[in-house]
């Protein structure tokens, strides 16, 4: 008797679709004659549906997880794959990020059809994005443009571009690669003047805590630096309760056993921020402090404005 397909769930979109491959392709080379069917299953999620409104305003990150998460708790699926950025800090009771691909390059690309790089916008140019980072930094780096809501696929954001809607947009550079379309990038924005979300560039596993049998069939392809990494930036979020609705970036790098994070928080108008860096061994340890650092230098209600 044949076994059951691994059924992996994941959104619709072309880079959702794409890293869902990944996986499977990884997979059957880890496991050659071994390797498991694998049934990719797209999911239709809240963040996906809703097109007309920021994230921020209707529920943050959890709207894309929410339909594949009931998916796994259900049983209906085995494993579900996710950008790693899009993931909350706090997991429904029962699941787990256990494994992680080698994280892709983690940088911002500046995409625009007239102008090659960020500083050479000219004053009153129109810059689209969807983030609340991307968009503090650009106000941060240049006050001058106006930036706009911009939300969809990188194909949307990208057919928006054609039809004079921005001037300009801001894409994740290990989107556009896993895509096959990193020629479309202008300017490759250099991570310590623009960091990037927290998981930026890393493609996460969620699974059900207690599966055994998923964990061993993972294991040949969970990269351990890349977890350390993202250990130590999810901790630093969950102490800044970051969210869709706060403009923070983080990055780590890992050499050997150590750790060494860079963190940015901002008010969404850019006009005040907060950068820190902490490097130690224990990478939540690391991301808890520093997280409470800029905690503490912001005060309270610094992102609420209040």
């Amino acid at each position: 008797m044949q076994p059951k397909p691994i059924r992996l769930g994941t959104r619709g979109s072309p880079l959702a679709l794409a890293q869902a491959h990944e996986v499977r392709d990884r997979l059957i080379a880890a496991w050659g004659a071994n390797a498991p069917e694998v049934e990719i299953i797209p999911i239709s999620t809240a963040g996906d549906r809703i097109q007309d409104r920021p994230l921020a305003e209707v529920g943050g990150k959890g709207l894309f997880t929410e339909e594949i998460e009931a998916g796994l708790l259900s049983g209906a699926l085995d494993i579900a794959v996710h950008s790693s950025k899009d993931m909350p800090t706090v997991l429904p009771e029962g699941l787990i990020l256990g494994h992680f691909l080698e994280r892709e390059d983690a940088r911002d690309a500046f995409v625009s059809l007239k102008h090659r790089t960020l500083a050479e916008l000219p004053e009153g140019a129109v810059v689209g994005t969807a983030s609340l980072r991307r968009a503090a930094i650009v106000r941060r780096l240049r006050p001058d443009v106006v930036v706009v809501p911009y939300r969809g696929n990188v194909q949307t954001r990208l057919r928006k571009l054609g039809e004079g809607i921005a001037d300009a947009t801001l894409l994740a550079v290990a989107g556009l690669k896993r895509l096959g379309m990193l020629e479309v990038a202008t300017e490759i924005l250099d991570v310590e003047s623009f960091p990037p979300a927290v998981g930026q560039g890393a493609i996460c596993i969620e699974s059900r805590e207690e599966d055994a049998r998923i964990a061993d069939l993972l294991a040949p392809i969970h990269h351990a630096p890349t977890a350390i990494a993202l250990a130590a930036e999810r901790a630093y979020l969950a102490r800044l309760d970051g969210s869709c609705r706060t403009p923070i970036a983080g990055h780590a790098l890992v050499t050997g056993d150590r750790v060494d994070l860079h963190g940015l928080i901002l008010t969404p108008d850019g006009s005040v921020a907060h950068e820190g860096r902490e490097s130690g061994a224990d990478p939540e340890g690391v991301g808890d402090r520093l997280g409470a650092r800029l905690a503490a230098l912001a005060g309270p209600g610094f992102f609420s404005g209040s």
